[in-house]
């Protein structure tokens, strides 16, 4: 029997109805209407008053969070820059702006810079409701990809080993990402060089090979390598349970 599945937790998690949302607002009273309305809609809320609260509760949760509010006037810095250094970092969280701002250009800004939608203050609850729903929906089809104790989250860019939440740069899961998905297969250096950076020639910086030593030392688990070298072929991830 194969050792590699592959399973959908956010499908699961929508049967459930809830949903992790992590609201980022500095009003209080905003906070507490939050709050009252995700719940009733079936879904979880925190709140964050700023972005580094923000930041500090994406990082520390124990679960990844599913869909962000996002405010755009914030004390430290603004949603617009929030958001694009949350991109940049290769958080793929869903972003959702609540603003007072309406501007053509203000909602433009927003898509560009990643958001998956604007919603304009003051809104109606129930509009607000459906527009969550429909984006987490939307996000709900990317799968966790398992291979033994190593578990890829699509959605939220996330990688465990045996339960274990592991620090990922975004090259780092770009490189996991392109050898799990061949499913056991071997992933040649020119096809990893070509899908993680876009190069069709080799530079000879050893890119690749400072990658897969720090991503071996990050997934050290239970004594075994995950990552094999195949001589001449390339690399590829390979898992089997040890003999009981």
């Amino acid at each position: 029997m194969s050792t590699e599945q592959v399973v959908s937790h956010d499908a699961q998690q929508a049967a459930q109805g809830t949903a992790r949302i992590l609201l980022v607002d500095d009003d209080p009273s905003v906070g507490a209407f939050m709050k009252g309305l995700m719940t009733s809609a079936g879904h979880g809320l925190k709140c964050a008053g700023s972005a580094s609260d923000a930041l500090e509760a994406l990082s520390l949760g124990d679960q990844p969070v599913d869909l962000i509010l996002l405010d755009i006037g914030l004390p430290d810095q603004s949603g617009w820059e929030f958001l694009r250094n949350l991109r940049k970092g290769g958080d793929q969280t869903p972003v959702i702006f609540l603003s007072a701002q309406h501007a053509l250009a203000d909602r433009v800004r927003g898509f560009e810079l990643g958001a998956d939608d604007f919603i304009q203050k003051p809104f109606r609850p129930e509009e607000l409701i459906a527009r969550v729903n429909a984006v987490l929906r939307r996000h709900k089809m990317l799968p966790t990809y398992q291979v033994g104790p190593l578990s890829l989250n699509l959605s939220h860019h996330t990688v465990e080993v045996a339960g274990r939440r592991l620090d990922v740069s975004p090259r780092e899961f770009q490189v996991l990402m392109a050898l799990v998905s061949a499913r056991g297969g071997i992933r040649s250096r020119a096809e990893l060089l070509r899908e993680v950076w876009e190069l069709e020639t080799d530079p000879g910086t050893k890119l690749l090979e400072v990658q897969i030593t720090r991503l071996r030392r990050k997934l050290a688990s239970e004594g075994r390598d995950l990552i094999q070298t195949v001589i001449g072929q390339g690399y590829r991830i390979h898992w089997a349970p040890m003999a009981s």
